[in-house]
């Protein structure tokens, strides 16, 4: 493919990308391993076609003259500076990511100290150092942009996984994403010798819109290997050591960050542990989902030098548990440069309840239209959000029916809301005549 790469900095950048371009690792298959439990059979969601159509996959924003200002700027995370072009590719009908995507790259808000997140990464950070002596690297400056075979093939990542499709993921081209989870680097600092490590970082996928779902938010993975020197006198095996382990660190980890709560052990599946498990905890008269983990499978410590070790490794979403300890009733405040958010934080102070500042009412707005057969519903909050930003609080389906032509209408209701200030009646309507005006034109559908 023709390359849209022009400056020195974007060529240093696709050298990252494709720094994993051996061939790729053998893909998990549940006949395989006849010990391994399948994934779950669920409904997928149609996948677009490998070239998707571009129009149905980018929405545009009307460009404020903020948004133009962002969209312009060169940004630099781990060494790597990333310019619009190099993300945000119009002519590449592969490329899927929109002004509003690229604008969040670089704020890295997970690295400011007084932030929510940079606060419960930190108290994290003290729980390993403290119990592991400083065993532990860190990484939470690495650069988001990477290449399939890490993000997807170095994790085993079935080549029929719905994560891969243009529906799902935000693709920079056809061999490079903005990455969906923070192991999308396990492989490659397993290779560079790490044997402990946390890597925390802003992952981008698409997704509905409510108070708990956005299409930019924060990950921290962690990683422990274990040589056959440190099982042999256990009485246990490799795999049952280090889930004994694995439990017992994220029992602790749970304990420093919601003090003496119940806890139980949920089994579940992931391509890239086996055993897997979740962390629940009884917390405010309800069990929350804390973390995913699981002990390593074997195909992927092989194949990055790691013959006979086993290993573990977690994941948590920092917003999911930075809205329980902090009360924050909406993940779009994360993002807020509101004074009245940002001054009720302070570095080093966990669990700081927010105070709400204000609360403007939503304005809802109703759209009906005939689907067609390419139709997702992350496309249309792909659109939704395109237009509207953080102005928009919800989407939601009211209503789906079929006529006896074997046509389909949905109905959805969208819920306009700022987090800082009231909206006016001529913003809200002409927010909404935008957005049926692009729904209409991007994603082929009859308005009602």
């Amino acid at each position: 493919m023709r390359s849209l790469i022009r400056s020195a900095s974007s060529r240093l950048l696709r050298a990252r990308a494709r720094a994993m371009a051996t061939p790729s690792a053998a893909r998990f298959s549940p006949s395989s391993n006849p010990a391994r439990p399948p994934p779950p059979r669920l409904p997928l969601p149609r996948f677009l076609p490998p070239t998707p159509p571009q129009a149905l996959l980018r929405a545009r924003p009307l460009r404020t003259s903020a948004a133009v200002a962002a969209a312009a700027a060169v940004v630099e995370v781990g060494g790597v500076k990333i310019a619009r072009e190099d993300v945000v590719k119009e002519e590449d009908p592969t490329n899927n990511v929109p002004d509003t995507i690229y604008s969040k790259i670089g704020l890295q808000l997970h690295r400011r100290d007084n932030h929510p997140l940079g606060i419960l990464k930190n108290t994290i950070y003290d729980y390993f150092d403290k119990n592991f002596s400083g065993n532990f690297n860190k990484f939470d400056d690495l650069c988001p942009l990477v290449s399939i075979k890490q993000n997807f093939d170095d994790v085993l990542v079935p080549a029929d996984h719905v994560s891969r499709s243009y529906n799902d993921t935000y693709y920079v081209d056809a061999q490079t994403v903005l990455r969906c989870h923070t192991s999308a680097h396990q492989a490659e600092l397993l290779r560079d010798g790490h044997t402990h490590f946390l890597v925390t970082g802003d992952v981008y996928r698409r997704d509905s819109i409510d108070s708990t779902h956005y299409p930019c938010f924060h990950q921290m993975e962690g990683f422990r290997v274990f040589t056959p020197d440190e099982w042999s006198d256990s009485g246990m095996d490799g795999t049952a050591y280090a889930a004994a382990d694995l439990k017992k660190t994220l029992e602790g980890l749970a304990k420093h960050l919601f003090g003496a709560v119940e806890m139980r052990w949920v089994d579940t599946y992931f391509p890239f542990t086996n055993p897997s498990f979740e962390l629940e905890i009884y917390f405010q008269d309800d069990w929350l989902e804390v973390l995913g983990c699981g002990v390593t499978e074997q195909e992927i410590l092989k194949n990055n030098g790691r013959i006979d070790n086993v290993a573990w490794a977690f994941g948590l979403g920092l917003e999911r548990l930075a809205m329980v300890l902090f009360d924050i009733p909406d993940i779009r405040l994360f993002w807020s440069n509101d004074k009245r958010f940002t001054s009720q934080f302070s570095e080093g102070k966990l669990g700081v309840k927010f105070k709400p500042f204000s609360k403007f009412p939503p304005c809802y707005k109703d759209m009906s239209f005939w689907i067609n057969e390419e139709f997702t519903e992350n496309n249309l909050c792909e659109v939704v959000r395109g237009i509207a930003g953080d102005l928009v609080e919800e989407v939601k389906l009211i209503d789906n029916f079929t006529n006896k032509k074997g046509m389909t209408s949905h109905c959805y209701r969208i819920a306009y809301r700022s987090m800082e200030r009231s909206l006016t009646d001529e913003e809200i309507n002409d927010m909404q005549w935008n957005v049926r005006e692009e729904v209409q034109n991007k994603l082929k559908v009859e308005l009602r």
